[in-house]
């Protein structure tokens, strides 16, 4: 019987030896939420491996707001989609190796794409919405409606 892995293991990608291995050799690992975590793609091609996005979502009398940490991400490299009903956040946190593997002792940051997508429980005013960054913590503040087209948001670093 083996053990299932933890959220954070499965977001580093972590796997137990042996028993991981056996039981996951032919078959694609799925991750919850929008992790493709090296799993083939339709095309049996290997798709990039990206983690889950952590988020708090709250709401106040006019607006539904999104908190995310993004440190050691730069504003060009994070894409916010939004339509009237969802957001989907979008980054990549480039690593900058300076240590050689084997010199580690403990690794457990997240490098590489993130996604994650949020459903929206009340319909929102795409085009007043804002996005900001201070400090590591992307803030997206979508005031509620009824409106129902796209649009891109542009990250602006404070």
């Amino acid at each position: 019987m083996s053990k299932k892995l933890s959220f954070f293991d499965r977001l580093a990608g972590n796997i137990l030896p042996n028993e991981e291995e056996e039981e996951s050799r032919d078959l694609p690992i799925k991750m919850e939420g929008n992790g493709k975590n090296g799993a083939k793609g339709e095309w049996g091609e290997e798709e990039e491996e990206e983690g889950q996005l952590a988020v708090d979502v709250y709401q106040t009398p006019s607006e539904i707001v999104i908190e995310a940490m993004i440190a050691g991400v730069r504003p060009d490299n994070l894409n916010v989609s939004i339509t009237r009903d969802m957001v989907t956040i979008r980054g990549k946190r480039q690593e900058v190796n300076t240590v050689e593997n084997e010199n580690y002792f403990h690794k457990e940051l997240y490098w590489g794409a993130f996604s994650r997508s949020i459903v929206l429980p009340h319909e929102i005013d795409i085009e007043n919405a804002e996005a900001s960054e201070k400090h590591g913590l992307l803030t997206i503040k979508l005031p509620k409606t009824d409106k129902s087209r796209q649009t891109k948001l542009k990250v602006r670093s404070s």
